[in-house]
């Protein structure tokens, strides 16, 4: 009688005669025919070596050895049903669950405080924000490892599903009574102006440098550095420019002595996606925190 000799599925079929007592209606319960029905039992009473339900006119009855396995399957068939149930339906209110999303430092600092303020009626919802190297964000979402990540639009394979979240304009950055700030930024002396570049990368012109260059233009970077919380320290204590987006400069803003100026000329804006693996992408729960993210943006 081992189990890996045993259709499991063939126990759904033995509980539902069990209950309903006949093989006509357990065929119209599982949405089978009779004779599929017939031979679920069949199969089953070969493995069991035991007839398992017995005639007595119109009802099956269930022999002891029957009644014994029911009642000793019943209890694992109730948390297989269970955690089925859970799968397809989610409670937020009721269920634990810790997300992993991937976002970089700049996009933490933008979503995260909305996001647990939505969160704040769900005391069993967790956040787990992750830095992921953007080549790793791929696998790391196969894996289960994120559920979500958001970063600016990327190539990625036809495993791995995205959307735009929101859009974020390019802004200009200069500490309080900077003279640009004062008599209005315009093409020429933003180009005068020495500048702020934020990247990760160590060499190399930011997006904004594109932009300058298809209208035949080039501006003088004078620090080049990771963060734009650093960089706008420095812009608070200098005469340089910083350009970031603005979603961000607004939240510096809010706290530090700078002025938040609209870049000359066409500067290009910054898609925001959300990315998920398509492997997932019924799961109910991470529906559910899918849709709390878009309500966010929306908001």
């Amino acid at each position: 009688m081992a189990l890996n000799r045993l259709d499991l599925n063939l126990l759904h079929v033995f509980d539902t005669i069990y209950r309903e007592g006949s093989l006509t209606r357990a065929a119209k319960a599982l949405h089978l025919t009779q004779p599929a029905v017939s031979h679920s039992l069949a199969r089953l009473r070969e493995h069991f070596d035991d007839p398992l339900f017995t005639r007595q006119g119109n009802q099956m009855v269930p022999t002891p050895l029957a009644r014994r396995f029911l009642e000793s399957m019943r209890p694992g068939l109730n948390q297989v049903q269970s955690a089925v149930n859970q799968f397809h339906a989610f409670d937020p209110a009721s269920q634990r669950k810790t997300y992993a999303l991937g976002l970089r430092d700049v996009l933490e600092s933008t979503f995260l405080p909305e996001l647990m303020n939505r969160l704040a009626p769900y005391p069993d919802m967790e956040i787990s924000s992750q830095r992921v190297a953007r080549r790793e964000m791929e696998s790391q979402l196969a894996a289960g490892k994120l559920d979500f990540a958001i970063d600016v639009l990327l190539p990625v394979s036809n495993q791995t599903s995205h959307e735009l979240l929101r859009q974020d304009r390019l802004v200009v950055l200069a500490r309080k009574k900077h003279p640009v700030a004062e008599k209005g930024l315009t093409m020429a002396s933003y180009l005068e102006a020495k500048h702020v570049l934020v990247s990760s990368r160590s060499e190399g012109p930011g997006l904004e440098d594109f932009a300058l260059s298809r209208q035949g233009a080039q501006r003088d970077i004078r620090l080049r550095c990771q963060h734009y919380y650093a960089a706008c320290r420095v812009v608070e204590a200098s005469d340089l420019l910083l350009t970031m987006p603005e979603t961000y400069a607004r939240i510096i803003a809010e706290r530090a002595e700078v002025e938040v100026m609209a870049p000359p000329g066409e500067m290009p804006s910054i898609d925001v996606h959300l990315y998920w693996h398509k492997a997932y992408e019924q799961e109910p729960a991470l529906v559910w925190f899918q849709e709390l993210l878009r309500d966010l943006q929306e908001g």
